[in-house]
């Protein structure tokens, strides 16, 4: 915990100076210090992304952004108006606070942290964003904003990859200067993931945030679309939001043209950077195919989306089973899969009804257009992949509307205090988690309280890996584990060697380094066999 507090005290001010600078420059979205944070994440996130392509997010970058950000910080005299905050809070903020600190001081759970998140950091803040990346490990593909801002910071100030408590620290913050109590009470089941870099956090902290700016009646709808943006970069599943802020501009604001160009530009960006880094616009879905030759294999594609399809009915049925299914056979199987993702389902689809029926009573425009961008969102959701965890940020949706005015601060703290109680506990206690929701598969990856929390955040050191040679590419194999995250650059989990061996092909180097990015290619018979013997070695010693 006393890292966590060393990294807070040097990015918050770091993030308060670049937010002061955007506000100088573009104007504000709202007041007080949270705003200038946000705006902070926004700007940096911006500039990192256009540097990571051309260069690696090192140390130097890093001393160089933390540098600007403090002078920026002391010199606009914006330490007056943070302290003047810290100054005026009492005790029931700095308890939320410490149980944030707390709950990012444990070891991450998330299977993603280790498959996609640190994988992720470690090739741009090594490497840089990579052409084709995609090509060495599908997942790689994404490369969200949020990965490309903590990489920035992994190199010194966050090297525990605990970006996402700024973030929290931010939206504490912010529930103190509007007065949003709701948000404390939604506020511990984010916490449960706060430990990872994990996209998803923010998405939601920043969604809620410009929630209650339309909400309170915001008059910078331009500078909210640009942060709605910025939240589609990180998390793509969000798209209702730039979608509720564009409605917002057309039907309530009525605002001009050129106050869209901002976000359009960020926009730009970031479908510049999936395209660059997986062939095409918004990973992971095959749409606008400019014949780019560093796109994914269709082999792989292809299996990509039916696994995609299994996971929508939990792996409880096999692609050809799912392919014969009628439209009714689509719904029912969906509505009543055998355990807690098919009460989920039923309970999205019961949530939008009734979330339908609030519109048509509160007959409030903003209600509607946020309805309509929620079920444009569920729609598409449907269509692609109907996985539990692409809607659930649905649920917090309308929780926000329906007790958006009805939570008082003195039980929105007590709400909080026992959610964080009851966190606490199971993340101290995992089998406490595991007995009370025995299908709740992070829980087996728990590791429990470590009295080294105190001072050092959890967790985990593997370094085992081998060095093999295929055609061009000199790649590690994780050894003893199916992930690669902290074995050195280029790594191939055995998973995708499957794939790629499966499918007939192996990713390759297009030029002589890293940076100029993976292209792939057919493999001869010679090179299966080889390719097989590294997949059955690794076997043999993942059994031992």
């Amino acid at each position: 915990m006393l890292y966590l507090l060393f990294s807070l005290i040097v990015l918050i001010p770091v993030f308060i100076g670049f937010g002061e600078i955007f506000q100088r420059t573009f104007g504000k979205f709202s007041f007080g210090i949270s705003a200038k944070i946000v705006t902070g994440m926004l700007t940096v996130s911006v500039i990192w992304t256009v540097f990571s392509f051309f260069t690696p997010l090192n140390i130097a970058i890093e001393l160089s952004t933390v540098s600007v950000g403090l002078l920026a910080f002391f010199s606009y005299g914006t330490y007056h108006q943070f302290w003047k905050f810290l100054s005026s809070v009492k005790i029931s903020f700095w308890l939320p606070t410490l149980a944030a600190i707390f709950f990012a001081s444990f070891a991450p759970f998330i299977l993603d942290h280790f498959g996609y998140y640190v994988p992720t950091i470690k090739w741009i803040a090594e490497v840089g964003l990579v052409r084709g990346i995609s090509n060495l490990d599908l997942l790689l593909g994404q490369m969200s904003v949020w990965h490309i801002l903590q990489a920035g910071f992994s190199n010194f100030s966050d090297p525990f990859l605990r970006l996402n408590l700024v973030a929290a620290i931010a939206f504490l913050m912010y529930i103190w200067e509007k007065k949003v109590w709701i948000h404390l009470v939604l506020l511990p089941f984010l916490l449960l993931f706060i430990q990872s870099p994990s996209p998803e956090f923010p998405a939601m902290v920043f969604y809620f945030i410009i929630l209650t700016e339309l909400f309170r009646g915001n008059r910078n709808p331009g500078l909210l679309f640009t942060i709605s943006v910025l939240v589609f970069a990180i998390k793509p599943t969000i798209i209702w939001l730039p979608i509720f802020v564009v409605l917002h501009m057309v039907f309530i604001s009525k605002s001009s043209l050129k106050v869209f160009l901002p976000g359009i530009i960020l926009l730009c960006i970031f479908l510049f950077k999936t395209f660059w880094t997986f062939g095409y616009p918004v990973f992971p879905v095959q749409v606008l195919d400019l014949g780019l030759p560093w796109k994914p294999n269709a082999e792989l594609m292809k299996n990509s989306s039916e696994m995609a399809v299994q996971k929508t009915y939990d792996m409880q049925f096999t692609a050809a089973e799912i392919q014969k299914f009628s439209f009714i056979d689509h719904l029912k199987n969906w509505l009543f899969l055998e355990g807690i993702k098919g009460k989920i389902h039923l309970l999205f689809i019961i949530s939008l009804f009734v979330f339908l029926i609030f519109a048509v009573k509160k007959k409030s425009k903003l209600i509607w257009l946020l309805f309509i961008a929620v079920f444009i969102k569920s729609v598409l959701v449907l269509l692609f992949s109907a996985q539990y965890r692409f809607f659930i940020d649905v649920f917090f949706v309308i929780l926000f509307v329906f007790f958006y005015q009805k939570c008082s601060q003195k039980n929105s703290l007590m709400i909080f205090a026992v959610l964080s109680f009851l966190l606490g506990v199971f993340l101290s206690f995992p089998n406490v988690l595991k007995t009370a929701f025995p299908t709740f598969r992070p829980g087996n990856f728990m590791t429990g309280f470590k009295f080294d929390q105190l001072y050092k955040p959890s967790t985990f050191k593997l370094e085992k890996f081998k060095t093999y040679q295929v055609g061009n590419l000199r790649f590690n194999v994780v050894q003893n584990y199916p992930f690669s995250f902290d074995t050195p650059l280029p790594a191939i989990s055995p998973q995708f060697i499957k794939e790629d061996l499966d499918a007939g092909i192996f990713p390759q180097l297009k030029g002589k380094t890293l940076k100029e990015g993976f292209i792939w290619r057919n493999i001869s018979e010679e090179e299966k066999i080889q390719i097989q013997k590294i997949l059955d070695e690794w076997a043999a010693e993942n059994h031992d």
